[in-house]
């Protein structure tokens, strides 16, 4: 049993070295990896049932979530919470709609940058997202988790590098049939619904749509400045519907 999971352990490494976005696929094992390991899966019987469970899913998120209100208070671990944020994912829908956009937009994204460059993209605007959200909710106590900041950055820098690529949706009020629009139409309208649903979110636990906005200004503003002109037409492969999951406030 163990040679078998050491051999598909080695098969993955190397599919992940000889494809063209190996950070992107990284990024996604590595999510997984955490959500499945932490108490947030429900698969660990070590963390318990019921209340024991939740208590212990709480205490991990505020350990390795953003707290708003303990974050500027000089605190070297708080610190670095932006970032062990982006790897904490606070359900199975949360976990999985986020890394469905990652898959389809970190790819061609990861491409057009180069492997190092999108690394210290994707984490860095991740963290100035999160630290942005924060920064506008100061006095919260609610933890703050999820890799959205950052994915909503590589939807900004995917806007911009490949603004006609054409990429099919599922939208709800179309009975979810596949429609196949430009990333200029998909992309903005997605924007609109996270500037709306900021607008009118309410206080307390909940989805982060600022750190979205964050997050996909900075993309695009990066893309902007440090390249030329946008690329011609593509297909990208695949697509959800224009809202991902949030960062998450359990």
């Amino acid at each position: 049993m163990i040679h078998k999971w050491s051999a598909s352990i080695v098969r993955a490494g190397r599919s992940v070295r000889g494809s063209s976005a190996p950070v992107t696929y990284t990024l996604i094992a590595l999510c997984c990896l955490a959500f499945l390991a932490g108490p947030a899966s429900g698969l660990n019987p070590a963390y318990g049932t019921g209340d024991e469970l939740l208590a212990v899913q709480r205490a991990y998120f505020r350990r390795w979530g953003v707290i708003p209100a303990e974050l500027f208070e000089g605190s070297g671990r708080a610190a670095l919470t932006p970032a062990t944020a982006l790897f904490v994912h606070g359900s199975w829908v949360h976990l999985l709609g986020n890394m469905l956009f990652l898959y389809v937009f970190g790819a061609m994204t990861e491409e057009r940058m180069g492997r190092v460059q999108f690394t210290l993209f994707y984490v860095g605007c991740g963290y100035l997202a999160l630290l942005g959200y924060a920064v506008a909710n100061a006095d919260s106590d609610q933890s703050l988790v999820g890799a959205s900041g950052a994915i909503s950055a590589v939807l900004g820098a995917f806007l911009y590098l490949f603004p006609r690529a054409r990429v099919t949706s599922l939208l709800p009020f179309l009975f979810f049939l596949p429609v196949r629009f430009p990333a200029w139409v998909v992309l903005p309208f997605w924007a609109a619904l996270q500037w709306l649903a900021a607008g009118r979110a309410p206080d307390g636990p909940g989805v982060a749509y600022l750190a979205h906005l964050i997050g996909f200004g900075l993309g695009f503003g990066y893309a902007s400045v440090r390249y030329g002109r946008p690329t011609g037409p593509t297909r990208v492969k695949a697509a959800p519907a224009p809202a991902p999951e949030g960062e998450n406030q359990p």
